[in-house]
């Protein structure tokens, strides 16, 4: 059985390190968007302000201060003081105010959205006395790039694992490939498992390489252990190779494969927070981005990289995706079939 599968994965390997453009593109891909965005934004990449409010409890009442009723601006209630302090440094919130009592507000000074937030409000507080006071943010601030490197790297990561399974397998039966295959000892399961071994392995590498290289030229923020690191992206990946396995389990278009991987793909890195926060989504939309596997990996990520989290504290997101690897897989194996008919 590990002769069969050491075969096949030696085989998907030579394979992928031959397609000499798609290897490119996977190593040059992220690292142009990283300096990208390091250069054109410097601070958060939004279109939307969002605001939180520090109070006890209750809605927001608008009649409080001319603020908050300023249109394009999304507040939310924030009750946890640390917890505001956290979000206005990782650029979850654009600025935290507190109207009740002693008026005080809260800045990012590497928030270039924070910034125009900032003058708003003292716009608006200009016009009942200017009663606003600037307190200095808890903590080291953190850079936009330091926030969307993660995002980065875990898109890269998703469309890799996606496409590089779900559509070479549906080309494998397309071509009759798979076909030849059956009729070796080699079972469904084992087939499968290779070609986990195998993305895993390659996404890894690269993964490894555009992280450093990054890191490295942009001194990206790294609180954690590289280690703790390494298993998120590892038990990540799984998930990923895990689910594209599963949508070409049957598949036998590529064509229709693409519109599966697309319509799987596109919504995580919208929903998954790749770009920005859904700190001012409602519950159901935030809701619908718990059940994506990239937002547990961004999660875990974002929490060793800029809070320094332990394995303990990102187990719950370690315990969904292998749980969702396991299901994936299952399913995949169940439901798979070698050739078109």
């Amino acid at each position: 059985m590990l002769k069969r599968i050491y075969a096949v994965f030696l085989a998907r390997n030579r394979e992928f390190m031959r397609d000499r453009g798609t290897l490119a593109w996977n190593i040059l891909m992220p690292v142009i968007l990283v300096f990208g965005l390091a250069f054109v934004f410097g601070g958060e990449g939004r279109n939307q302000y969002t605001v939180g409010v520090l109070q006890s409890s209750g809605e927001i009442d608008a009649a409080e201060h001319p603020f908050l009723e300023s249109r394009y601006i999304e507040f939310v209630p924030v009750t946890d003081e640390a917890d505001g302090f956290r979000k206005v440094e990782r650029h979850r919130l654009d600025l935290l105010v507190r109207f009740a009592g002693e008026r005080r507000y809260w800045v990012n000074p590497e928030s270039p959205r924070g910034y125009f937030a900032e003058r708003l409000l003292l716009q608006s507080d200009a016009a009942v006395g200017g009663q606003m006071q600037k307190a200095r943010v808890i903590g080291d601030p953190i850079r936009y790039v330091d926030w969307v490197l993660p995002g980065i790297l875990g898109m890269n990561m998703m469309f890799s694992c996606l496409f590089g399974v779900g559509y070479v397998v549906v080309r494998y039966r397309k071509n009759g490939f798979l076909k030849r295959l059956r009729a070796t000892p080699l079972q469904p399961h084992e087939f499968i498992m290779a070609q986990v071994a195998s993305r895993l392995m390659l996404v890894m590498i690269v993964t490894a390489f555009v992280y450093l290289a990054t890191h490295l030229i942009l001194d990206t923020r790294m609180d954690g252990s590289y280690l703790t690191l390494l298993l998120v992206a590892a038990v990540g990946c799984i998930s990923m190779v895990s689910l594209g396995l599963l949508i070409a389990a049957r598949v036998t278009s590529e064509e229709l494969a693409g519109g599966l991987l697309n319509m799987i793909s596109w919504p995580m890195m919208i929903l998954s927070g790749v770009w920005f926060s859904l700190e001012g989504a409602g519950p159901a939309v935030q809701g619908l981005a718990k059940a994506f596997p990239l937002t547990h990996i961004l999660e875990s990520a974002r929490a060793v990289m800029l809070d320094g989290a332990t394995i303990v504290d990102i187990a719950p997101s370690m315990i969904m995706l292998t749980l969702l690897s396991l299901v994936f897989l299952a399913l995949g194996a169940h439901y798979f079939r070698w050739g078109p008919d």
